[in-house]
């Protein structure tokens, strides 16, 4: 199998996050939150890391920020906020929070404030691009390679069910279920990786 996967390609198809946090709040639904945790959680870390948070509470705090989206996604109006803008204001909450816990003597500088809550979607995948291609490429090693092979086939390259069962000779029903069971096997890798508990 080529082990270079193409995250670009991922990217570009970013799913509907206000769709996902509805589906969380209204269905409890985990494989939407996942989604949610593996694009949001690193963002987080890495904006916590770059304003001055060491490394084990920064990581602390994405993980705390992540259970508070999963607990309390009915409380998100997309009316009213986008949903990154939701999601950094429940982070910079928890700074703060941080802050007042350790009784520090300096002063919250409100424009960072205000940059936190604007923050857009674009330069958060600068600030984690690398983040994300480990990520990737972590939990594809982890899949067996007629799996990994097929999702990257798909999703990747483009191809649909019925191109990819013409191009390797598979049944279509294999295909599909090799993509199922991959995409199925990546969100326990993306899970096993977070250590998500939500229980």
């Amino acid at each position: 199998m080529n082990s270079s996967f193409n995250t670009a390609a991922v990217d570009q198809q970013n799913p509907d996050f206000a769709s996902l946090l509805e589906r969380v709040a209204v269905d409890r639904d985990k494989k939407a939150f996942a989604e949610i945790f593996a694009y949001y959680a690193p963002r987080i870390k890495s904006f916590l890391l770059s304003s001055s948070i060491d490394e084990g509470s920064a990581e602390e705090l994405s993980q705390e920020t992540m259970v508070i989206v999963w607990r309390k996604a009915h409380q998100f109006d997309p009316s009213k906020a986008r949903a990154s803008t939701w999601i950094y204001t429940i982070a910079r909450n928890k700074r703060i929070d941080l802050l007042r816990k350790n009784k520090r003597k300096s002063t919250i500088n409100q424009d960072n404030m205000h940059a936190l809550e604007s923050v857009s979607d674009q330069q958060m995948d600068t600030v984690q691009e690398k983040q994300r291609q480990e990520l990737v490429r972590q939990a594809m090693k982890a899949l067996p390679e007629d799996q990994a092979q097929a999702i990257k086939l798909s999703f990747v390259e483009g191809f649909s069910h019925s191109e990819i069962s013409d191009k390797t000779g598979l049944p279509l029903g294999t295909v599909k279920s090799r993509i199922r069971l991959g995409l199925r096997r990546l969100q326990n890798e993306f899970n096993d990786q977070k250590s998500v508990y939500l229980i």
